[in-house]
């Protein structure tokens, strides 16, 4: 189990990250990949990923094993991140001691290639070759689903507003979900070891995360900022086509969008809206709003999740570019 310490400092400073991070993505899908349980929710991407991947992707799984510690310098939590590109370079920038204290750690547990050594030397050619492993990887086995990540995780954030609203701090701590128990003032947290985190006023970034599985996780080095990275809901055929073949808005897909309360409902789920809450707004039956939000799931302009039997649906980047573009405002 993972305990973490609040002060009441601490509970002033919780805060959801704002997207999805690129490294933790990466992090948690290269063991995600290398693991046979959850098959429901990634089955369908593994089975479509693994003939996709080259040679050159490879080169993580030995950092990335599915069980057990997995180095921090993998996934800063300081840095530019705003960009892939911005986050490998804050990865390449990782201090020589660091490298070396993680891998050494690594190392303990699992026997290592031997590339591994000139990378915990800070070997410059050996960094480039994992930067350049962590770009190819994210293009082929992540970039073709990253819209629909952004929007699963855009529906947490939804999620996690409402429960801060309703219940303050404590009530987004108590909201996380079956594996993650809030005891005043410790976080109790289902974890494959035993781990005591104490915030000490630092605050803590909750990071959800679309392939973490099947527990949260943290850093393993105590004195690093203190994050918090958890499972999210995924909609049911995620990785699958869209319909007509399309992975998002194009031409054909937006034909059926014409009409005041399609776009109407298109614009509600831009704040994210359950059934219930569209069909009271807009004055619409609920059959009537369930067959607009399939055409617009089916266009890839709205996603819903669902959790503790409620549906929340949220417009996804492709659907708020439209709202907001002038040929297509409302």
């Amino acid at each position: 189990m993972l305990r973490v310490h609040f002060t009441s400092e601490d509970l002033a400073r919780v805060r959801v990250a704002p997207g999805p991070d690129f490294l933790w993505e990466v992090a948690n899908s290269v063991q995600t990949l290398q693991r046979r349980d959850g098959d429901r929710v990634f089955g369908a991407w593994r089975s479509w990923a693994r003939p996709r991947l080259s040679a050159s992707c490879r080169l993580l799984s030995p950092l990335l094993p599915p069980h057990g510690y997995s180095p921090d310098f993998l996934t800063p939590t300081s840095g530019d991140r705003s960009t892939l590109q911005a986050s490998v370079d804050t990865l390449l920038r990782t201090p020589r001691p660091r490298l070396r204290a993680d891998l050494t750690l690594l190392a303990a547990s699992r026997r290592l290639p031997g590339w591994a050594g000139s990378l915990a030397g800070g070997d410059g050619a050996a960094l480039r070759e994992l930067g350049r492993a962590v770009h190819t990887y994210h293009l082929e086995a992540l970039a073709p689903f990253w819209g629909r990540i952004r929007a699963h995780i855009d529906a947490d954030r939804m999620l996690r507003a409402r429960a801060l609203l309703d219940g303050g701090t404590e009530g987004l701590l108590s909201g996380l979900g079956p594996q993650i128990r809030w005891r005043p003032p410790v976080l109790e947290v289902s974890y494959p070891v035993g781990q005591e985190l104490h915030l000490r006023g630092r605050g803590l970034t909750l990071q959800p995360s679309f392939f973490c599985w099947p527990t949260p996780f943290t850093l393993a080095d105590e004195e690093l900022p203190p994050v918090l990275g958890y499972p999210i809901e995924h909609a049911e055929g995620w990785a699958g086509p869209r319909t007509g073949g399309h992975s998002g808005a194009g031409a054909d897909a937006l034909g059926p969008l014409l009409g005041h309360t399609r776009a109407a409902v298109l614009r509600g789920a831009c704040t994210g809206c359950s059934t219930v809450e569209l069909a009271r707004r807009l004055g619409v039956t609920h059959p009537a709003i369930s067959q607009h939000l399939q055409v617009l799931r089916a266009a890839g302009l709205v996603t819903t999740v669902r959790r503790a039997g409620r549906s929340l649906h949220v417009a996804t980047e492709a659907g708020r570019a439209l709202i907001d573009s002038p040929e297509h405002a409302p």
